[in-house]
């Protein structure tokens, strides 16, 4: 085996070793907020939340007047809501009012978490002629 393999060798070891410590499992929190800060809804839903404690129509409306995405609908954002509430990233507090109102704010983590949100989304800014070109380079050779 060469220097070259034996090096690739090493990395993909110690690739696997880093996987399997962090995101073996198909539930492990990596795999699951990797698909979260990745899908349409997830990371508006937390940036909107980062604002304060919503109702659950008063987020419905201001998702749909931030959004590029069109209208969330009332079932999907309940889902979205109670997965973010699953990972503690979102709590729900309900009063003992008749009817009872629900309202979800970010937890502790969930602020963590969107701070890494805007992090994400600031590179993604500062990268996006490049990434632009990139498309266009790729495109074009078809």
């Amino acid at each position: 085996m060469d220097g070259t393999e034996a090096r690739l060798q090493a990395g993909l070891a110690a690739l696997q070793a880093e996987m399997a410590a962090n995101g073996h499992s198909r539930d492990d929190p990596i795999r699951t907020t990797s698909a979260l800060v990745g899908d349409r809804w997830s990371p508006l839903i937390l940036m909107v939340l980062e604002m304060g404690e919503w109702r659950h129509a008063e987020l419905r409306r201001a998702l749909c007047r931030v959004s590029y995405e069109g209208a969330i609908s009332q079932r999907v954002l309940t889902l979205k809501l109670r997965t973010l509430e699953r990972e503690g990233f979102v709590a729900r507090h309900t009063t003992e009012d008749v009817p009872p109102k629900v309202s979800y704010r970010l937890t502790d983590i969930g602020a963590d978490l969107v701070r890494q949100v805007r992090g994400l989304v600031q590179w993604a800014a500062c990268n996006k002629d490049a990434i632009t070109r990139s498309r266009a380079r790729f495109d074009s050779e078809d």
